[in-house]
């Protein structure tokens, strides 16, 4: 019994260890360029210790597509990508998945953290 509750009251310190927070960073709108490519932007914070922050793959989903990004010059916790929409298409909706490796005892562990869906709309210039 005194084992089952000790596992209890530590499980809420481990969930607080792995919580991951993405700030989009990309307007709701763009105007329409003539590439189709528009470039979003995040913002990636974790309070978990063991991930290895070299070790960050990070990508946008967008239905079942996906595109990489890459880390922003200036600050160290965001990246940015271009998401491509075509002509003719006024929304996409897009997310954020960032693949990483945890330090755990022995080989280090895979992980991932995922974002919320947002919306990108295009606006006709």
């Amino acid at each position: 019994m005194l084992k089952k509750l000790l596992s209890l009251s530590v499980l809420p310190l481990l969930l607080a260890g792995c919580t991951a927070t993405f700030t989009n960073l990309t307007p709701k709108q763009q105007l329409r360029n003539a590439n189709g490519l528009y470039p979003v932007e995040v913002a990636f914070n974790s309070r978990q210790q063991s991930l290895r922050w070299d070790s960050i793959h990070p990508q946008i989903i967008v239905g079942s597509e996906v595109y990489p990004m890459k880390p922003t010059l200036v600050i160290s916790n965001r990246w940015e990508g271009l998401v491509p929409v075509p002509a003719g298409v006024n929304a996409v909706k897009y997310r954020y998945k960032f693949d990483f490796l945890q330090n755990e005892f022995g080989p280090a562990g895979q992980n991932s953290a995922g974002s919320q869906n947002y919306v990108l709309h295009i606006l006709e210039p």
